[in-house]
This record gives structure tokens, sequence and C-alpha cells, in this order.
């Protein structure tokens, strides 16, 4: 069996299980954190930091994660067509980010957003970064400023036309792809006849995989698009359409909470399946397909607990 191994730190492999938590599975080996099985790879990451992708798709999946590889013996990753250049901090940039891809109840939200290479200080002396570093209350406290300073694009794909998306076979990194592409687009309308110097993705998946989730349709600027994990922390841009996206996904899950009658967790763990098994009791089944992500692991234990 093909295998491939990945050195992790603590704030990588947390980002693994989140971008993998549809796919979580219940049984690993003893000294693993948590387990993955996708098709054709399953990975398993330990406490030790290594995390063992095996499988035909192994080098597919784990190349995702090698420039996160800090073993000694393996080289640093090198630099492609799309990695950002060193200046781009200072240029005026489009950046885009998401949230919700792996919570299990509420929507998928995209932002792209503009920022001026003479707005960047101002932007960042109000205490913008990464979303996943401010509490709920500073992200709602700092969206409503920002959504007044800056020209954006939110897209929201709610979970009923998620659900059917996935259902005809469309992957929820297609989905993601897409709607990046169509938050930058719109964003470059409204600025027009301006130009950015610059697009920079929240890296999510291979650049030229990005590309053919979009074939066919108008990509702008490809020429100086760019891509990279954490790109919240190169450029300005990035980091506001996180707290952008962020804000609407908290919106949503509010409106969702009160539909239900209860608050719905974040995330998809544990009391995410329990949170489920309650919703299917006072709404049925039939709400799923509104309120969550149904192909995530989560239905199958929620159902089990509500079936009990």
């Amino acid at each position: 069996m093909a295998n491939k191994v990945v050195t992790l730190n603590e704030t990588d492999l947390i980002k693994l299980k989140e971008y993998y938590s549809p796919y979580l599975v219940d049984s690993y080996p003893q000294g693993a954190l948590f387990a993955i099985r996708v098709e054709g790879c399953t990975i398993t990451a330990y406490r030790s930091g290594k995390v063992l992708f095996q499988g035909k798709k192994s080098e597919t999946e784990a190349e995702k994660w090698i420039q996160f590889h800090i073993a000694e013996t393996k080289p640093m990753i090198k630099k492609t067509r799309y990695s950002p250049p060193e200046r781009i901090s200072t240029m005026s940039v489009i950046g885009s980010d998401e949230v919700g891809t792996g919570d299990y109840f509420g929507p998928i939200t995209v932002a792209a957003v503009y920022v001026a290479k003479e707005k960047i200080s101002t932007l960042q002396s109000l205490g913008v970064k990464d979303s996943k570093k401010l509490s709920d209350n500073q992200i709602i406290a700092l969206a409503g400023k920002l959504i007044q300073t800056v020209p954006y694009s939110l897209l929201i794909l709610k979970n009923e036309k998620y659900n059917e998306l996935q259902q005809s076979g469309m992957s929820q990194g297609k989905m993601k792809a897409m709607l990046h592409n169509q938050a930058i687009d719109h964003v470059c309308k409204k600025i027009a006849p301006k130009e950015p110097e610059a697009i920079l993705i929240d890296q999510f998946v291979e650049p030229s995989i990005y590309f053919r989730h979009n074939l066919n349709k108008d990509i702008p600027f490809q020429d100086r698009t760019f891509f990279s994990t954490k790109a919240e922390s190169i450029h300005v841009s990035v980091a506001i359409a996180s707290i952008i996206s962020r804000y609407a996904f908290l919106k949503e899950i509010e409106k969702l909470s009160e539909m239900a009658g209860f608050p719905l967790p974040k995330g998809a763990g544990k009391i995410v399946d329990e949170a489920c098994a309650k919703l299917i009791e006072i709404k049925g089944k039939e709400a799923l397909s509104t309120f969550t992500k149904r192909h995530f692991a989560n239905t199958k234990k929620a159902l089990s607990i509500y079936e009990k």
C-alpha cells in the first residue's frame, strides 16, 4: 500500500482536522489523535505530529500538506508561479477566504475584499487579523466597521443548495473554487476601472485544480492571481475577508438556531451529533437538508443517537 508521512505542528494538525472534518472516523490506532477516511486514502494523525497518508491517493492528499513538512530529512517546498511575490503585503490586493466548510450546521460563506495599498496601515490599526484569532464579539464589532470601509463581495451557499450540489456529484472543493472566483469577479467589477495589483486566495486546493474547477468561467486577472495557506498573515485583504465571511456565518447560525429553537453548536464534534439528534426529534429528519451538510459523518452518528 502506498504511503506518505508529513510532520505538522499543533496548529496545522487542527487545520488538517477541520479540513477533513466530514470524513473523521471513530476508530484509530493507539497513540493517534484522530483518523480520516476519504476516497482512496486513509489519514492518521499521531500525537508526535506525524501524519500518515495511506492508499492509492496518498501522494495526492499528502501534497496538500507537504508545505507544512518540517522533517529535516525532507526538502523545503519550492516556490511556484502561484506563490505570492515578496512585496505583496504592500500592494493593492483583492483577497478571498471562506468559513463554514468544516461546520456541520450552517452554510459556507465566502468573501472577497479589495484593499488599496494606501489604506493598509489604517486597516491594520483597527486590529484586523485572522478571524480564528478573534472572539465572536470582536468579529461582529470589526465587521460592522469594515463593511462600511472596503469594497467587498459576500456569497452564502446555504445548506439546501449545498446538499443539492453535493448529491449531484459536485465536490466541496469545486463549490469553494467557484464561490471564490465569483466573489473575486464581483469585487473586480465594483472597483473597475481600477485594477488590483494582485489577487490572493487563501489556499484550499492546488492552483491547477482551482482553475480546472472554474473551467469555462471568466477568471479575472489570472496572470496576477496567487495562492497561499495562512494568507491572512500575508495581506490584510485576506484577513478582512476572513472576518466578513466569519461574521456572515455567525449571523446565519444565529438564524438557524432561532428556527431550531435552541443554540446550534459550531464545528463537527460530539456535541454537534447530540444537537442534531435533538433537532431530528423536534423537526424531523427532513429538516437536515436545511440545517446541515447531510453527507458529513455527523448525520449517521446523530441518527444513531436519535434511534436509541
